[in-house]
């Protein structure tokens, strides 16, 4: 029987893993799109436990393991045409970034380009945000390029920041725009 799924994903994730799990579920039952891959960084990444259950292929990786090729191989070898970074805290290698040019997102819990770069992830950016007195916060999907959060902007989506925020607060409503958005926009783009 002819593959029909015209769009194989893949998602990397670094801690917990409720994106991936948000996306996957999204997608569930879709017969042309298929998330057929965790992979974290973290061999403790919770991640990796939501894969199994959803019964998505979940796989431990070294920094070695990426940076000699095995990550794009095992990308290869698994049809992945679109990669999804959910919470991945790692620079994507240039050769995956060619191997996959304008395939790779990136959500950020802020609004890019204030508040990105390297360490900035979780409860750091709304610490900053609640620091920097914003009135706004919310999240980025922008392509991956060779630079952390510096890739073309794909949408945006914001909330406020209340006077009595805490770091936690803030990421709570953050979240709920990661979760609204992250999964619809990925398919537009599948779309296009």
């Amino acid at each position: 029987m002819k593959n029909l799924q015209k769009h194989r994903l893949a998602v990397f994730a670094s801690g917990s893993g409720s994106n991936a799990e948000n996306i996957a579920r999204y997608f569930d039952g879709r017969e042309d799109v298929k998330v057929v891959l965790f992979l974290s960084n973290k061999k403790n990444a919770y991640v990796l436990e939501r894969g199994k259950k959803l019964r998505i292929a979940s796989h431990a990786f070294e920094k070695t393991d990426m940076e000699e090729g095995r990550i794009l191989q095992l990308l290869q070898e698994n049809q992945v045409n679109f990669i999804v970074l959910a919470g991945y805290l790692q620079k994507i290698p240039p050769e995956i970034i060619q191997a996959y040019p304008d395939k790779i997102v990136n959500i950020h819990p802020a609004l890019l380009p204030k508040f990105g770069g390297k360490g900035m992830y979780g409860e750091r950016v709304h610490e900053a945000v609640i620091q920097a007195g914003e009135k706004e916060s919310g999240i980025t999907i922008h392509y991956v390029n060779e630079h952390y959060d510096r890739g073309n902007i794909i949408f945006q989506a914001s909330c406020p920041v209340l006077a009595s925020d805490t770091p936690s607060e803030l990421a709570l409503r953050v979240h709920e725009l990661e979760y609204l958005h992250y999964p619809r926009i990925i398919d537009k783009l599948l779309k296009e």
